[in-house]
Formats: C-alpha cells, structure tokens, sequence
C-alpha cells in the first residue's frame, strides 16, 4: 500500500521539533498522529534531515509499542484480555469484532481501514471488566452483542 506523503508536513515538524537526534521519538509521533502509522517510505528522508541512519529510525520506531508501522483503522479497538476481563469473558467479545470486521490473528485491520482490533494485556479498568477501548475511549461491562451495536454506531459516525 503506497501512501501520499505530505512532505511539507514533515518539514514543519521537523522545524517544530528540531532536526537533531534527540527529536527523533517526537517527529515521529507527530507523523504517525497524522497518517495513524509511520509509512516505511519516509525513513529515508527522515534519517537524512536528523542526521542518523535509517536503522536508527527503524530501531525507535519498532522498539516502542506504540508506534505501528503497517496502517491503522480509524478506530482503534484495544480488547483488553487481562485477568479479569478475561475470566467476565472478553474472549467471546474479541471473537464476535473479528467475525464481525473479517479480521483474524493475523489480520488486525479492515481492508476499509475503517477497524483496528488489538489485544492488550491490561487496560487499567478491571472494574469494569470486561472492557475495551475505541481510540482510548473506555467501554465497560462488554459482551458480544454490545461490541456488534458498537460497530454499529461507529459505522453510522
């Protein structure tokens, strides 16, 4: 999948942050804040303006979990499968977004690029297990056919 990259964008983060090493985290937080992942082909450009190699970019960008390098939904569904929510079923919610989404273990976004399902180990919200979030919006107390109204509604925003 190739991706227009807006080149002036990168410029003026790079002129907001500095183009020096140090900035490297937050240029590409910026950047993946606008394309909802970092496209592989700005690494090359990226490294030339800070100054580094690209297998330093490459390095930072898949060393922190927060950072993706393959394009996101534009609504990231985070299922959290901790203890709690795990035994108050989260498992039977995660099943019914992926048979819902046609997404698999291996397959986490919809073609539309509308859905990202992950899992995670712990959302911080075992009171209100099971739960999961849509773009770090908690929802509680899921069960399957509340995660299909969910996509529902999400479908209809």
């Amino acid at each position: 999948m190739s991706v227009n990259i807006d080149y002036k964008f990168i410029d003026e983060t790079l002129d907001e942050y500095g183009r020096k090493p140090s900035s490297t985290i937050a240029i590409l937080q910026k950047i993946q804040e606008r394309y909802n992942y970092l496209p592989k082909e700005i690494f090359p450009y990226l490294a030339k303006q800070i100054g580094i190699s690209e297998a330093n970019i490459y390095g930072v960008a898949t060393f922190y979990e927060n950072f993706s390098l393959e394009p996101k939904g534009k609504y990231v569904i985070k299922v959290c499968d901790g203890t709690a929510c795990h035994v108050r079923k989260s498992t039977p919610v995660l099943e019914r977004l992926r048979e819902e989404l046609g997404l698999s273990e291996t397959k986490v976004t919809s073609d539309d690029l509308m859905f990202t399902v992950e899992i995670v180990s712990c959302l911080g919200a075992c009171g209100l297990a099971p739960a999961l979030t849509v773009n770090d919006e908690v929802y509680s107390s899921m069960t399957p056919d509340k995660a299909s109204e969910l996509l529902k509604k999400l479908r209809e925003e």
